[in-house]
C-alpha cells in the first residue's frame, strides 16, 4: 500500500470511517440513498455550497483538495476549526507551494493540521467530508477546485451528497 493511501486510510479510520477495505482495487458498488444537490461554475454558486455545508458541520471535516486558493473557503475552514470541529487538510504538493495565492500559510498558520500528497504526480481529488459518521453527513466532490477561478471562470461541477453514511 502506498504512503497516501496509508495517510488516507488513517484520515478516514480517525474520523470513524468503517467501510470496505481501501486495500482492495476492486470499485465500490454502494445503493444510491440520501440526497443530491448538483452545480454548475460560473452559473450557479458553488462556492456557496460548499461554504454552507462547512459552516453546518459539527465535528469533523477531511478535505484532500488540488488548487487550493479561495479564502473564503480557507476562512471557514478556520471558523470550523475555532468552534470545535476537527478539521484535516491534504493538498497536492506542487499546487500548494507553488501556486500563487495558495491558501496552505493561512491554514497553517490556524494550527489546521495539514499535508502535503507529493506521492502522486498530480494529487487531483477535490473531495471534503462533513460528519461521515453522522446519518446526513455530507460528501462534496466534483471537478470544483477549491480556488476563486472554479467559481469566477471555470466551467467546473460540484455535488453534495448527504444521507448515505456508507459513501
Amino acid at each position: 500500500m502506498n504512503p497516501i493511501t496509508m495517510r488516507l486510510g488513517f484520515l478516514l479510520i480517525s474520523l470513524g470511517f468503517s467501510g470496505p477495505s481501501l486495500c482492495d482495487n476492486t470499485p465500490l458498488h454502494l445503493n444510491a440513498k440520501g440526497t443530491i444537490e448538483l452545480a454548475f461554475t460560473p452559473e450557479h454558486n458553488a462556492q456557496g455550497v460548499i461554504l454552507r455545508a462547512i459552516d453546518g458541520a459539527r465535528r469533523q471535516i477531511a478535505v484532500q483538495g488540488y488548487s487550493f486558493t479561495s479564502r473564503d473557503i480557507a476562512e471557514a475552514l478556520i471558523r470550523a476549526h475555532q468552534r470545535g470541529v476537527r478539521v484535516q487538510v491534504i493538498l497536492d504538493t506542487d499546487q500548494a507551494l507553488r501556486l500563487s495565492g495558495s491558501q496552505l500559510d493561512t491554514l497553517a498558520a490556524a494550527a489546521i493540521p495539514l499535508w502535503l500528497d507529493g506521492y502522486h504526480r498530480a494529487a487531483h481529488s477535490k473531495i471534503i467530508l462533513i460528519d461521515p459518521s453522522d446519518p446526513q453527513g455530507a460528501v462534496l466532490t466534483g471537478s470544483y477546485n477549491f480556488s476563486n477561478a472554479a467559481q469566477q471562470s471555470n466551467s467546473e461541477n460540484l455535488l453534495l451528497l448527504r444521507g448515505n453514511p456508507t459513501l
